[in-house]
């Protein structure tokens, strides 16, 4: 593997182990979930399991580096019945997963998710949605995550 290659398949490191996550309702109430994350599958996939017990909510994702073409890719399910899927990148040195345009009320919507201000104790990670194509971003949920342990 390329070191280009190397440097971007271990993009998503810093995100592997146990987290308290904790945010803000729209409602102003606080929101507080764990965030499971482990290398599985001879440490080639990255699994998220978040899970927040007062809401009922529980989602994961798979996240792999496929190097046929440099990128990572993933998918998220949930208990909503939610399903997105990724592709992995960086936005002015930020980690990311952005996913491709789609409509939606006769808009094209783009999401991504942006991870910042990462420390090996903590980091912010930003929920963002485009209707423009991408030119302009705004911010749909925000939370900031601290470490509970290690994987």
């Amino acid at each position: 593997m390329a070191q280009q290659d190397s440097a971007v398949a271990q993009r998503y490191d810093f995100w592997l182990g146990t987290w308290a996550a904790a945010w803000t309702n729209t409602d102003g109430t606080a929101g507080h979930a764990t965030n499971t994350v482990t290398r599985i599958m001879d440490g080639k996939v990255i699994h998220e399991h978040f899970v927040d017990i007062a809401s009922k909510f529980e989602g994961m994702s798979m996240s792999v580096f496929d190097p046929r073409d440099s990128l990572w890719h993933q998918a998220w399910a949930d208990n909503n019945g939610s399903y997105f899927d990724f592709t992995g990148g960086s936005v002015d040195g930020a980690p990311s997963f952005i996913t491709a345009p789609r409509i939606k009320a006769d808009k094209v919507i783009i999401e991504r998710m942006l991870f910042k201000d990462i420390t090996h104790a903590s980091f912010v990670w930003d929920w963002e949605r485009s209707t423009d194509n991408g030119r302009t971003w705004t911010l749909a949920w925000r939370i900031n995550y601290t470490r509970l342990g290690d994987p």
